[in-house]
């Protein structure tokens, strides 16, 4: 299939029934158990960084295993499989002295991804796979200063991010990805940005992808951290047209149904959500099992909620087959006509009209 005939077929199989999403992508790398000589591997056995944690590195130095995962998720039943992207940006990539690699490392994810969705979808021709180059926040935010003595101080400016985010965004197109996903947003200047670069790549690039964008909530108030209530943020990224927002990673699914319920009442677009297996506990883990997990998003397919939906931090294959075992006997979310009128937003949305 070409990439026109895939996302045709996303829009047709959205129309139809509720989408999977894969699960974790780190959850998944940690029962691998690599040292440092694994992260390296031949190519930087020599380089004078430590690079053990950089998971974005792998689509590189062990491609097989990141192939491994897409493949384990879609034999559990995911449509739509995430690159290994997440940090795979300039400005995440400087902690590793790696910020030149952005676009091989977005390239070489993207492939991977198409390669093991294609194989998939010649053993499923009747379930399509589709890839999604999966877009991080970064680990700097523009809107907030890290600095408490200086509320002004920001670490990182709107261009910089433009910049970062526009050679991954080339990269993931020329990979060979389906969407766009910009996820995890916890600012939402951030989120400006990743999107001001992508449709700046798509004219420069002549093609248009469908986007996907996928907020995070960062406490029991039901905000992000740029302080937005899950309408407001919507109202805030609108512009962007999007196939889908949402949200995902979060306090797991139990915590994020207010922001849900909320934004799927709002948004005239699919409302994707793929929450963590609840909240790490002492060790660091994820406690919520597959039933359980499944069990609440089947409620929320039950009440119409949701269009697309996955896991994050945490959540396995395992948990994976289970929600899609659990939400295939239901229709996804009718996208609701909403009222024409004047919508704005700082920290709360304001309508008029």
């Amino acid at each position: 299939m070409t990439r026109d005939e895939r996302i045709a077929a996303l829009k047709k199989a959205a129309r139809e029934r509720i989408l999977v999403l894969d699960g974790a992508m780190g959850t998944m790398i940690q029962r691998y158990k690599l040292d440092e000589d694994g992260y390296r591997g031949e190519r930087f056995k020599d380089f004078d960084r430590d690079l053990k944690g950089n998971n974005d590195l792998l689509v590189l130095t062990r491609p097989e295993i990141i192939r491994d995962i897409h493949c384990a998720y879609m034999e559990a039943g995911a449509d739509i499989v995430g690159t290994n992207t997440f940090n795979a940006q300039a400005i995440s990539q400087a902690d590793y002295g790696l910020e030149d690699l952005s676009y091989e490392l977005n390239v070489a994810a993207a492939r991977l991804a198409r390669e093991a969705a294609d194989e998939w979808q010649e053993k499923t021709p009747d379930k399509p796979r589709f890839v999604a180059g999966a877009i991080g926040p970064t680990n700097r935010t523009a809107s907030i200063s890290p600095d408490v003595n200086n509320p002004g101080f920001r670490n990182v400016d709107f261009d910089t991010l433009v910049d970062a985010y526009s050679t991954q965004v080339r990269g993931l197109i020329e990979g060979g990805a389906d969407l766009i996903l910009i996820e995890t947003v916890f600012d939402t200047l951030n989120a400006k940005a990743a999107g001001y670069a992508v449709e700046e790549v798509f004219d420069e690039m002549g093609v248009e992808l469908p986007i996907m964008i996928s907020g995070t909530i960062t406490d029991l108030s039901g905000r992000n951290l740029s302080g937005q209530t899950p309408e407001a943020f919507w109202y805030s990224m609108q512009h962007l047209k999007p196939f889908s927002i949402g949200f995902n990673c979060s306090f797991g699914a139990e915590q994020l149904r207010p922001a849900v319920d909320e934004i799927a009442h709002v948004t005239n677009t699919y409302v994707s959500i793929y929450p963590n297996a609840g909240l790490p506990n002492e060790m660091g883990g994820y406690d919520e099992t597959p039933e359980h997990m499944a069990a609440l998003l089947e409620d929320w397919a039950k009440h119409g909620l949701i269009n697309i939906v996955g896991g994050c931090c945490g959540t396995t294959p395992d948990h994976i087959r289970a929600i899609a075992k659990a939400v295939a006997a239901y229709p996804p979310r009718t996208v609701p006509q909403v009222p024409h009128a004047l919508r704005l937003s700082g920290l709360e949305p304001f309508v008029h009209g």
